[in-house]
């Protein structure tokens, strides 16, 4: 079986909520009425093409977006493709008809799936990958579970988000642990074709920033603020050349709010050279609102962690909970994994998101989005009283394209972009920034559109 047809087999088995046979499948799957039967009674003279990955046209169609809006928003919130929407709604179907026997039968089977699809997605192990709620998430768990020790030092950039520098600031008063700050460029730095600052020299400047007390490094992959992506492998490969002598206990853990690249690049989990990785998936992943990721490198990676909230995947702590003793064994992502009852036809529609990617390829995504955001950064740079901040070079930004229009601050720029049909957001640091966001979503024609109503905007 090919992989396109394997990947319309787990499509039908999950839409129309089957229980494929398993280690932890019981009980038949709900009798629901097809997909394509309701398709008929919705719109019986309407046919849906079939879906073409190949096609960007069949791809934008998978998408029930507002005509005659320009959506340039999806590293805020995204829309749902069909496959997204149609697992959502069959698995709410199936819990508001039948929610215990439901959730009984599947839980388990769909939540394997989604980490299994995860993995492929991520070229990871989906035993290495804890299952969250956002990147928030995911980056307050992993920073309230290192073990530091006192003394011990966390490295940082003023450029990082608010999620990031809060979650270090708790994590390092709860270990006696300290936080600093390094700076990766600066108003001299800012060109005409936008930040003027290569992979090279940022690799450079954060190794020389690594000290003796240093034991976590704390980055984000494509920082929202101005669009600047930093080059993972580069870092990791100068901070470890630095640190190669150091013995294993003392040796910088790398860690990556890796959101706003984690759905663009063509970038496995072992290439970026990361122990750990946190991200949602409801943004530029198009996948369900309210679900994410967080990945660790092995055993090796995860015995550093201490969980925070009880796990239901792992097994053992029942067990242990059951014998009325402390939990053995290291950390595992099962076991890092938080507890509790979820948004289970979010979760489950994960599988469906990852595949769709997937499917439509993840080079082929990454090529489409970086040549949409290159033409609209080369279009804003020949606007009179415009000053892009983003880099032009793919090889330091992604899909995130900042700027400035004289005269005009940022929200009131993007008011009129939105009086235009064109929606844009605002950065939320101390300095704001003009904020869009192409993706695979849009097409040419659109972001032509979005340079003239920013030239309109800035005339």
């Amino acid at each position: 079986m090919d992989a396109r047809s394997e990947i319309d087999r787990r499509r039908f088995l999950v839409g129309a909520g089957v229980t494929a046979a398993g280690a932890f499948a019981c009980g038949s799957g709900l009798a629901l009425v097809p997909r394509q039967a309701r398709r008929a009674q919705a719109a019986p003279a309407t046919a849906l093409p079939a879906f073409d990955p190949g096609d960007w046209s069949s791809v934008r169609h998978s998408f029930d977006l507002s005509p005659g809006v320009v959506h340039l928003g999806a590293l805020y919130i995204a829309s749902h493709p069909a496959p997204v929407r149609e697992a959502i709604d069959t698995h709410r179907r199936g819990l508001d008809r039948d929610p215990v026997p439901y959730l009984q039968r599947h839980e388990r089977e769909l939540t394997y799936a989604a980490l299994d699809a995860a993995g492929r997605y991520m070229d990871a192990r989906p035993e290495d990958i804890a299952l969250t709620d956002s990147t928030t998430m995911g980056l307050g768990l992993l920073y309230a579970g290192l073990r530091l020790r006192r003394g011990q030092e966390i490295l940082t950039t003023e450029h990082d988000y608010y999620v990031t520098h809060e979650s270090l600031r708790m994590a390092a008063e709860e270990r006696g642990a300290t936080v600093r700050r390094i700076r990766l460029h600066g108003p001299d730095d800012l060109e005409p074709d936008g930040i003027a600052v290569s992979a090279d020299e940022i690799a450079a400047r954060i190794a020389r920033q690594v000290q003796p007390a240093t034991r976590v490094i704390a980055l984000t992959w494509v920082h929202s603020g101005t669009g600047l992506k930093l080059p993972l492998e580069k870092i990791a490969a100068a901070v470890r050349e630095k640190t190669a002598r150091r013995p294993p206990a003392d040796r910088p853990l790398l860690c990556v709010d890796g959101v706003h690249g984690f759905g663009v690049e063509d970038v496995g989990m072992d290439e970026t050279g990361f122990d750990f990785f946190a991200a949602g998936c409801h943004k530029w992943l198009f996948g369900p609102r309210g679900t994410g990721v967080l990945w660790g490198r092995g055993e090796e990676a995860w015995s550093l962690h201490r969980p925070t909230i009880p796990s239901f995947l792992d097994s053992g702590l029942w067990s242990a909970w059951a014998r009325g003793v402390a939990p053995g064994g290291r950390t595992t992502a099962r076991r890092a994994t938080p507890g509790g009852f979820k948004a289970y036809e979010h979760r489950w529609a994960l599988g469906p998101a990852f595949d769709f990617l997937r499917e439509i390829g993840r080079d082929r995504v990454a090529e489409r989005t970086h040549a949409l955001a290159r033409r609209l950064k080369e279009g804003l740079i020949g606007i009179p009283g415009v000053r892009l901040v983003t880099p032009l070079s793919q090889e330091t930004s992604a899909g995130i394209v900042c700027f400035d229009v004289d005269g005009l601050s940022a929200d009131a720029a993007v008011r009129r972009l939105a009086d235009r049909g064109v929606v844009a957001t605002v950065t939320p640091y101390a300095t704001t920034h003009v904020r869009l966001a192409p993706s695979i979503v849009n097409t040419p024609e659109e972001v032509e559109a979005a340079i003239a109503a920013v030239a309109e905007v800035a005339a």
